[in-house]
């Protein structure tokens, strides 16, 4: 087999990276499809980049308030005062990215919970929240999913047996697009109360549903609930890396005095162009529905030839990415990835990454224009083709 774009030796080695890194870099340095990363392929608001131009030349460009834009904070307070009547600035910390933001709070959390502890989070998971326990040397474990819901009594057992007092929350989810109901946020809760235990609830992807809005318990915010968003995937602005969290005052003011020291403070042009572009626009509420109109095209339009080729797709409602389990016809999901790289330049992500039984699954992402679907559609029909489907 050719060695373009990568050596033969990774076929029986895995890189040392992240395999989302991985895979996601094959496109950008070579060509090809990025299904692998969750990058969009939706340009952002022509009036959000129209604001940035505009703003090029004033006085945006040395550090911003460590807490975040004034301007933004206003945006943010006024948005979220409908969940959450008393909210202040001491309740909200504007970070780069969720990801910063996640690992902040975990950073913390594991100063302050004094024992050795357990994170747990719902498979498949993201890789964020397997990892982030490992650097702070506490456990983790993946708790089963289930499209008929949250088995609450294994669960407990769990929560019990494993000192769990960190739980990650996402809905929709990824890689796997599920949604968490109303009643089973109302059970979660109750359980974070009983056992003392912090949820951080990731909503990235809230906005971006298929049919119905998801509920997200954001007016739970507070000692045992960090909030977490971010303007990356909601204005398709990724390298700009803004994101914030919502908690307590109490927790937050223990928490900027580690962000003074390591994040400091986030982008101010970028901060300031989002901050103006919210308060003209409805907090890209029109956005908002273009981006999800076109993602449910985009998934019905993939999932329906994965289907054909004999891929099996559970119940997805939104978010960025199919989660498909592989025809047995096919190798696992590693080598399959590499194979489709090197024969068609299409990135993916081997299910691997995010489950122990994932061998057998990928990860695409839909977040692409319409018209590289079906490119995509069309390489991966002659590949499927060329390998017996």
């Amino acid at each position: 087999m050719s060695n373009v774009y990568f050596p033969d030796t990774l076929y029986q080695t895995r890189p040392t990276e992240s395999l989302i890194c991985f895979f996601g870099s094959l496109p950008k340095k070579y060509g090809g499809i990025n299904f692998a990363q969750g990058i969009p392929g939706f340009d952002p608001p022509k009036e959000l980049l129209d604001i940035l131009s505009d703003l090029v030349y004033d006085n945006y460009h040395q550090y911003a308030p460590g807490q975040g834009n004034p301007n933004l904070l206003h945006q943010l307070r006024n948005y979220y005062r409908k969940f959450i009547p008393d909210i202040s600035d001491e309740n909200i910390l504007i970070v780069q990215g969720a990801t910063e933001a996640g690992s902040l709070i975990y950073n913390y959390l594991s100063k302050e919970i004094s024992e050795p502890f357990t994170a747990l989070a719902f498979d498949p998971v993201y890789e964020t929240y397997s990892h982030l326990p490992g650097i702070y040397n506490s456990g983790f474990v993946a708790f089963p999913s289930c499209e008929k819901g949250i088995n609450f009594k294994a669960l407990e057992k769990t929560i019990r047996e494993d000192n769990v007092r960190i739980i990650f929350l996402n809905s929709p989810g990824n890689p796997l697009g599920s949604l968490i109901s109303k009643e089973e946020y109302k059970s979660l809760i109750a359980l974070s109360q009983k056992y003392k235990i912090y949820i951080l609830m990731d909503a990235v992807y809230k906005d971006l549903y298929f049919e119905k809005a998801p509920y997200i318990p954001v007016e739970h915010a507070g000692e045992y609930l960090f909030y977490i968003d971010s303007f990356s995937k909601m204005l398709s602005i990724t390298g700009w890396r803004i994101g914030y969290f919502i908690t307590s005052a109490t927790h937050m003011k223990k928490i900027k005095q580690i962000h003074d020291y390591t994040g400091l403070c986030a982008p101010a042009l970028f901060q300031e162009a989002i901050a103006q572009y919210l308060e003209k626009h409805n907090f890209g509420k029109e956005y908002l529905a273009e981006v999800r109109t076109l993602l449910k095209e985009n998934f019905n339009t993939l999932k329906n030839f994965l289907i054909s080729k004999g891929f099996i797709i559970p119940d997805i409602k939104g978010g960025y990415f199919i989660w498909a389990k592989i025809p047995d016809v096919l190798p696992d999901g590693y080598t399959l990835a590499l194979n489709l790289y090197r024969e068609q330049q299409i990135g993916v992500v081997p299910g691997e990454h995010f489950s122990k039984e994932g061998n057998r699954y990928l990860r695409f992402n839909i977040a692409r224009r319409p018209e590289e679907i079906q490119i995509a559609i069309n390489k991966l029909d002659l590949f499927l083709k060329n390998h017996g489907l």
